[in-house]
C-alpha cells in the first residue's frame, strides 16, 4: 500500500473501506486514525490556548504542546498505514495448508512482527492522552471539552492497539506485553486526571 493511501481518501470513502469485507483497513488503523484524531483536538486546545494573553503564563508550555501533538498525529497516521502492511504476512501464513513444515513457525515470526506497528500506536496514544490532560488542566477554559474528548479517544486508542499487541503475542513471554500494559496505565491515568477538570469547570 502506498504511502498516504489512507489518509488521502476522503471520511466517507475512509469508514467505507474499513466496512468492507477485507482485512485491512482494521482495528489496527481505526485505533490509529482514533489517536491522531485526538491529537488534532490536542493541538486546537493549545491553540485557542496561545490565541489568548490571559494563558500568557502557559505559552511557552502550550507552544511545546501543540508542536508535539502535530508531530505525534503526522505519526499516528504514518502507523495506521503501516498496519494494513504489517498484517498481510500474518494473513498470507494462516493461508497456508495446515499441515505445511513452516506454517507454525512462519505464523509465530509474522505475528511477532505484526506487533511493532500497534506497540507504537498505543504509545504514541499514551503520549497523546497525557497531553491533553495537562491541556485539559492549564488550556483555555473554552476547550477543556475538547481536551477531555482528546484524552478520551487518546485511551481509547491506546488499548485498543495494546489488545492486538497481546493478541498477536498470545502463549509467548515477551517484554513488548509489559511495554503494552504501562501504555495502557498512561493513558487510563490521563484519562482521570482530563475529567478531573471536568468537575472542576462544572463547580
Amino acid at each position: 500500500m502506498s504511502s498516504g493511501a489512507f489518509a488521502d481518501q476522503s471520511l466517507h470513502d475512509l469508514l467505507d473501506a474499513v466496512a468492507a469485507q477485507r482485512p485491512a483497513p482494521g482495528g489496527g488503523c481505526s485505533a490509529a486514525w482514533a489517536g491522531a484524531f485526538a491529537a488534532g483536538l490536542v493541538e486546537m486546545a493549545a491553540s485557542f490556548t496561545l490565541a489568548r494573553p490571559k494563558y500568557a503564563g502557559v505559552h511557552s508550555r502550550m507552544g511545546d504542546v501543540r508542536q508535539d501533538a502535530k508531530v505525534l498525529r503526522k505519526r499516528l497516521l504514518e502507523l495506521a498505514e503501516a498496519d494494513a502492511d504489517a498484517y498481510e504476512p500474518v494473513i498470507a501464513a494462516m493461508r497456508m495448508p495446515e499441515r505445511h513444515p513452516l506454517r507454525e513457525r512462519k505464523l509465530e515470526d509474522a505475528q511477532s512482527k505484526a506487533a511493532e506497528v500497534p506497540l507504537a500506536t498505543a504509545e504514541a496514544a499514551a503520549d497523546v492522552a497525557e497531553h491533553a490532560a495537562e491541556t485539559a488542566r492549564v488550556g483555555n477554559q473554552h476547550l477543556t471539552g475538547d481536551a477531555i474528548t482528546g484524552a478520551l479517544l487518546a485511551e481509547a486508542a491506546c488499548r485498543a492497539a495494546a489488545q492486538l499487541v497481546q493478541i498477536n503475542l498470545a502463549g509467548r513471554v515477551d517484554p513488548r506485553q509489559a511495554r503494552a500494559t504501562e501504555a495502557i496505565k498512561r493513558a487510563g491515568a490521563a484519562r482521570e486526571a482530563a475529567l478531573r477538570e471536568r468537575r472542576e469547570v462544572m463547580r
